[in-house]
């Protein structure tokens, strides 16, 4: 039976290539016995005049093969459109690090792929030089031409022989300079968006080699526990079922029993028949108790310069990942020494390296292919889903493909930690913050052990901008279950922390939000601008409360106006203005939809979504009881992006911690019902 999917996408479409059909540009019918130009690993041009732009990091969603090919095709002067882009493969001694992480993807290819494509172009234009021995000087690039006044134009199809045999070392070469920048800065639709919409785009989940078996995985009943026995007889028995191993934590994945099928659906009946018997873990676990524990573990705030005007104190719940595409992966491990993996990931370099030497494989011999990702947020950064999809092939040799339901996806992630926090502060006369503390009791990332470290932690989530004296300090306890990295890490707990304190602080005094940070910010500084220029949109109507929040990190700088109503006795968010100074904004649409994703996070966690565990098992399974809002909680969103020349900065990660911030303090001037954390309409843990 062919797939909706398959219908939508048909027949023949390339493993590792994501293309856009268009013409070769500057094609000539001389070029045909020309040489291909391979001026770097990340730009290649064919004897045909195709211009092929290899992108080393993944796209998980952030748009960023986009933004590398606007970025080579300025140094081009090549329309976007008449480029083709690869996805490159893990490999690290090729493309260096290839991590998508810490809102750095654009900020690190920049330098790289601009280079790349003016490389490509000054040595076409010392090869159009050269032929009409004229200076390089009086040759200009555009359109996949080089042209001179006198002599007309030569085809870069014409000219790659020529340019192939020129040494780079030999040629200076310059950028395009930004007032001549056609492409980049100026409105660009993504160039997956038609294939993603219409169902070409290929996910990992999309992937069906030949011969593919297909796994799901019967997990722990509860946190930590581990398998004690198994009986597969009536697993064995479902039509389509080929195998069943259990899987050991010990090699890196989260344990359990593996069902191996001909099919994702004989494979999940197969799952149904298991009876596995489960020893160990947590099964009175419950997280409203790990509250209580990290409550009674804050540091208590140093001595105060004065008295102590406002104690505040802020719980924040687990958050699970959530991506609209559940975890999978494709192993093939056929027992030769090689091993292939497709796979959504944000790390195929580093996954490929791993992969190596945990296997104890000639790297050479582990090829990772990164596919789409529907969403990553820290998750796809891990490996124990695709070391679950491995131990299935190495039992069948066959590629085997792996599925996470969303179940699955939701309760055994790994969970951005709980934290509390308590914030003190001394009060000048006027209600303005003059000191303040801020004591944190938290979890380190159990997927990341260098985290078990207070002061990595600060240097993470402490990014408080504003002139007032104090040090926050930090209390990690262990941390009960499987914790990872989540959109903006520790920097979402402290700023939500720290702005709804200030806010309230602001609200006490019968301050003006605006004004209060405005006094406290650098005149000169890019938070005031931003903040500026967010005010200066309209005023919030009659009956509409306005909550404040800044933000200042990855070279970037946000500040969030939320407006809140009453709808019938609930709070809804109306209107969420954000101004961000992402220095130049090389994609203005791209800008604009991380700043969106970042605040429907924000309505998202405000309002309900949180991770709870009762009896050693997480409650929630799905978006049914996960509540991540809805269309219909969705507000209006305006994004200013305000131009400050700087280099570009990291942006995926920027707009989530105000965002909250600003909506849950919204919510309490509304309410009168002052935040104590997260979500506001419910209990924390």
């Amino acid at each position: 039976m062919i797939s909706r999917r398959g219908f939508l996408a048909g027949a023949g479409a390339a493993a590792l290539l994501v293309a856009i059909p268009v013409p070769a540009v500057g094609q000539s019918a001389q070029s045909a016995q020309s040489a291909e130009f391979t001026p770097s690993v990340f730009v290649r041009i064919g004897a045909d005049g195709r211009i092929e732009v290899t992108v080393p990091r993944p796209d998980t969603g952030q748009g960023v093969r986009t933004v590398a090919l606007l970025l080579v095709a300025e140094e081009l002067s090549v329309a976007p459109e008449h480029l083709v882009v690869h996805q490159a493969p893990g490999d690290t001694a090729r493309y260096g690090s290839q991590l998508v992480a810490g809102s750095q993807s654009v900020q690190l290819l920049i330098g790289p792929l601009r280079t790349a494509g003016a490389t490509a172009r000054c040595l076409l234009l010392t090869a159009a030089a050269r032929r009409w021995q004229v200076p390089v000087a009086q040759c200009r690039a555009r359109d996949g031409y080089v042209w001179h006044d006198q002599h007309g134009r030569l085809s870069y199809a014409e000219l790659v022989a020529d340019a192939a045999a020129i040494d780079p070392a030999t040629v200076p070469v310059t950028l395009t300079p930004r007032a001549e920048w056609r492409f980049l800065g100026k409105e660009a639709t993504r160039i997956d968006a038609a294939d993603i919409v219409t169902g070409r785009a290929r996910f990992g989940i999309d992937v069906r080699e030949p011969g593919t078996r297909f796994a799901v995985v019967r997990r722990a009943e509860w946190i930590g526990a581990t398998v004690a026995t198994v009986d597969d007889t009536a697993a064995r028995a479902v039509p389509g079922v080929l195998d069943v191993i259990r899987l050991d934590p010990a090699a890196g994945t989260q344990g359990g029993v593996a069902v191996i099928a001909d099919s994702t659906a004989a494979a999940l009946a197969g799952r149904e028949a298991l009876v596995v018997g489960w020893t160990g873990g947590s099964p009175q676990a419950d997280s409203r108790a790990w509250l209580a524990g990290l409550a009674s573990a804050v540091p208590a705030p140093p001595r105060a310069p004065g008295p102590v005007g406002l104690d505040l104190t802020y719980h924040l719940p687990l958050l699970a990942h959530a991506p609209m595409e559940p975890l999978n992966a494709t192993a093939h491990l056929p027992g030769d020494g090689t091993l292939t993996i497709h796979a959504p990931t944000q790390d195929p370099g580093g996954m490929r390296d791993q992969l190596a030497q945990l296997l104890k494989l000639d790297r050479a011999a582990v090829t990772v292919h990164a596919t789409l990702a529907g969403g990553a947020f820290g998750r796809r950064f891990e490996l124990d889903f695709v070391l679950e999809a491995v131990a299935c092939s190495r039992v069948t040799g066959k590629p085997v493909k792996l599925l996470w339901t969303r179940d699955d996806d939701t309760q055994h992630d790994s969970y951005r930690p709980m934290s509390v926090h308590r914030l003190t502060a001394v009060l000048a006369r006027d209600g303005v913050p003059r000191w303040r503390s801020h004591g944190v009791a938290t979890w380190p990332l159990t997927t990341a052990p260098f985290s078990n470290n207070p002061e990595l932690v600060l240097l993470s989530g402490d990014q408080f901008p504003y002139r007032v004296p104090g040090k926050p300090s930090v209390v990690l306890k262990p941390s009960p279950l499987r914790t990872g990295f989540w959109r903006s890490v520790y920097a979402g707990p402290f700023v939500f922390a720290e702005e709804c304190f200030l806010s309230a602080a602001g609200h006490r005094a019968g301050l003006d939000q605006v004004e209060l940070r405005r006094r406290l910010l650098p005149s000169d500084s890019r938070l005031r601008r931003v903040l500026d220029a967010a005010a200066s949109q309209a005023p919030p109507p009659a009956g509409v409360v306005r909550g404040v929040a800044c933000h200042l990190d990855y070279g970037s700088a946000i500040a969030v106006l939320a407006d809140v109503r009453d709808l019938g006795g609930t709070p809804v968010v109306s209107r969420v203005t954000a101004a961000v100074d992402v220095g130049i904004a090389l994609h203005p649409s791209g800008v604009r939809a991380q700043v969106e994703g970042g605040v429907m996070d924000a309505v998202s966690t405000v309002f309900g979504a949180q991770i709870t565990v009762r009896d050693g098992r997480v409650v929630q399974s799905s978006f049914r009881d996960y509540a991540w809002a809805r269309i219909d909680r969705a507000p209006e969103i305006d994004v200013v992006i305000v131009d400050s020349g700087e280099a570009p900065g990291g942006l995926g990660e920027l707009a989530y911690p105000p965002a909250s911030a600003a909506i849950a303090s919204a919510v309490a001037a509304l309410t009168g019902v002052p935040v104590h954390g997260m979500p506001v309409t419910a209990e924390t843990g």
